[in-house]
């Protein structure tokens, strides 16, 4: 059977058994950046943040090392030789040309946890905006050691959009008219999914750490 949820007042039904399977998603598995100094980078996101640095992977001129933030999400640091931080932009300024992150906000789960936050940046010496009422969350920007834009965000009580979806553009994009839940028929549907035996898994740094395999 399939699960009925409603949007904006329309039901829809997604069966997993249909042509169209809707894919469970269970978070952000991990968030690649990159940094030209690891040590610093663990000094901000691990010790002066909080977040557990919880698995490692490397070899001279390589590091892979990754950052919990919540029971299912993490951050992820490469270290390669020669990158330097970026130039500060203010998040979401407008910007033209090739483009492709603005920035990364992380859900705290309390206005407490909002403040201490701002209270521990600003002691450690960086800069942290105040604290920006959004309508549905509260947050505070900065940037860290590497120049990557930062938010930490807090949802404001009695205001969820994941339950109460709302779309306040007052020029929506032609697809955001549509309902806001998936509409899968706008793409080719599977005709067959791939069969188990031909499932392959390739092996690739970390299974060496976790499984023994080597990649050849």
């Amino acid at each position: 059977m399939g699960s009925q949820v409603e949007v904006f007042g329309a039901s829809c039904l997604f069966s997993r058994s249909s042509q169209h399977v809707q894919v469970r998603f269970s978070g952000v598995n991990h968030l690649a950046m990159a940094t030209g100094d690891m040590d610093k980078t663990i000094r901000f996101w691990r010790d002066l943040l909080g977040m557990r640095l919880v698995a490692g992977l490397g070899q001279p001129g390589y590091r892979h090392y990754f950052f919990e933030f919540s029971k299912t999400d993490l951050l992820a640091f490469f270290e390669w030789l020669g990158v330097e931080p970026v130039q500060e932009k203010d998040h979401g300024q407008p910007v033209s040309g090739p483009f492709i992150f603005d920035h990364v906000s992380f859900g705290v789960e309390t206005e407490e946890d909002l403040w201490a936050l701002k209270d521990k940046l600003s002691t450690a010496g960086f800069w942290v905006s105040d604290v920006i009422d959004h309508g549905f969350i509260h947050s505070i920007y900065a940037f860290d050691p590497n120049g990557i834009p930062i938010e930490f965000s807090h949802n404001v009580e009695g205001v969820d959009v994941r339950k109460d979806p709302s779309m306040k553009d007052t020029v929506p994009s032609a697809a955001a008219r549509e309902e806001l839940t998936p509409h899968p028929q706008k793409w080719p549907s599977v005709a067959a999914s791939t069969p188990k035996e031909e499932r392959a898994v390739y092996p690739d740094a970390g299974s060496e750490l976790f499984h023994g395999i080597k990649k050849t």
